[in-house]
């Protein structure tokens, strides 16, 4: 089902004592004079997702909620239901990859999240299925669903407000509801601008399936780039991102490390790797000139892992 505008404005008030509304700031690097950060990595779980979180839920009958929320996530998503769920007082319950930094983990159970891990590919069949054996609960879907990318389609509101004049946006690409949700609006609203994904060189499944035509299946491997990277991409996301966008930017493993670092160092704000993803695709140059906005997803890295990959750049 496609989002509208009119669903992405609405949505800015279901998310409003939740979400915060997030700056955009000039990135301070020679290598690309109009490189603007929207930093969604400064609400209140770290990360984008809170916003897609609260609109399904805001959107979901109580009655619906009794028995608590569930959704597969691998750390960030987690947070955003979990969030939500706490002051809804409600239980949350997470399905996540034993590939999941334990740093997000904590946070979920901190805020009383109760947390499965499960083997990959396990965890990836919970996003098919939608549910999990033996909880009775409401499945929050992390990308695949219109609430979920109606919220994240707040995002682009913001951006048309503070730079009308934007060229180009880069977005992380994990499982294409950040993507979509922002591009919905975009195209509607300025189908002027060009929009890539970013995604990672241990496991870019949307240029794969670009290339082909079709979905398919890549090579995965686990890195610091958690937040994003996969064997595949579902065919329904995959064609709404045909549709939308107009390409994917695969970056390495050294180019995030050195975007993680860049924007430390120049702008002094910490990234997490699916972040820097879209921060290095800007910077190779390949979402063309002007104004280029990188949506800079989440922050929710530990910081000893982060002070180990930047240290190695």
């Amino acid at each position: 089902m496609p989002i509208t505008v009119a669903q992405a404005e609405a949505a800015k008030s279901n998310i409003a004592s939740a979400a915060l509304r997030t700056p955009l700031v000039r990135c301070n690097t020679e290598a690309h004079a109009d490189l603007y950060l929207k930093l969604e990595n400064l609400q209140p779980i770290g990360s984008f997702k809170i916003r897609g979180a609260a609109n399904v839920m805001a959107l979901t009958p109580r009655a619906q909620l009794e028995h608590g929320v569930l959704t597969a996530s691998a750390g960030n998503m987690a947070q955003g239901v979990t969030f939500c769920a706490q002051r809804l007082g409600i239980p949350a319950t997470i399905i996540a990859p034993d590939t999941a930094p334990a740093t997000k983990l904590r946070a979920v159970e901190r805020m009383g999240g109760r947390v499965i891990k499960v083997p990959f590919a396990e965890w990836w069949r919970t996003f098919e299925s939608r549910s999990y054996p033996g909880v009775d609960a409401t499945f929050i879907h992390a990308f695949d669903d219109p609430h979920v990318m109606a919220g994240n389609g707040t995002i682009a509101l913001e951006l048309l407000e503070d730079l009308p004049d934007l060229d180009a946006v880069v977005i992380p690409w994990g499982g294409g509801g950040l993507s979509c949700g922002i591009a919905t609006v975009l195209r509607a609203l300025a189908p002027r601008v060009r929009i890539y994904a970013a995604e990672i060189e241990t496991g870019a499944p949307l240029a794969a399936s670009w290339a082909a035509g079709e979905p398919r299946t890549v090579e995965y491997q686990p890195s610091f780039v958690d937040g994003i990277s996969s064997k595949m991409v579902f065919a329904n996301m995959f064609e709404r991102a045909r549709r939308l966008l107009d390409g994917s930017v695969v970056v390495t493993l050294a180019e995030a490390a050195q975007a993680m670092k860049l924007v430390a160092e120049r702008n002094r704000i910490i990234i997490e790797g699916a972040a820097a993803c879209a921060v290095a695709a800007a910077l190779t140059g390949r979402a063309g000139p002007g104004k280029v906005v990188a949506i800079v997803s989440g922050g929710n890295v530990d910081l000893d892992k982060f002070a180990q990959i930047v240290s190695q750049c």
